[in-house]
């Protein structure tokens, strides 16, 4: 499960956590990739007119993929009762879910900070191919 990452095991030793944050990563990814995938497609299919509202629905679209995950596993703890636990992960975390979401935000927000304009020039140099 993410809860037993070792990796992250040791930095919860070194850096004083009270939990394997190793599923915060996961969720930070779950937003940074498919922001950038999401800001290209809207961009080369000339979905959203305006820069601002392709921003929005490019960090919009994840944030919903990890809310229909976070229900997905809302509805197997339901499910499995006690044993939803090791799947969860959230050791014992009551905002676990509120922070998975933050995470996802923040990957998208900086992925789209850090790479929009290079992201600009390679679909402007591959429309001139």
């Amino acid at each position: 499960t993410y809860a037993e990452m070792p990796l992250f095991d040791y930095f919860k030793e070194v850096f004083g956590w009270t939990r394997n944050n190793y599923d915060k990563v996961g969720h930070f990814m779950q937003g940074f990739s498919p922001a950038l995938i999401a800001r290209e497609v809207f961009i080369r299919q000339n979905i959203i007119n305006g820069k601002w509202w392709t921003l929005f629905l490019a960090v919009a679209v994840p944030l919903a993929f990890s809310a229909f995950y976070e229900f997905v596993e809302w509805w197997v703890a339901v499910a499995t009762g006690d044993s939803a636990e090791a799947f969860l992960g959230t050791q014992g975390y009551v905002w676990d879910t509120q922070t998975d979401m933050f995470m996802c935000l923040t990957g998208s927000i900086l992925s789209l900070i850090i790479f929009s304009r290079l992201q600009d020039r390679q679909i402007i140099e591959m429309e001139k191919n």
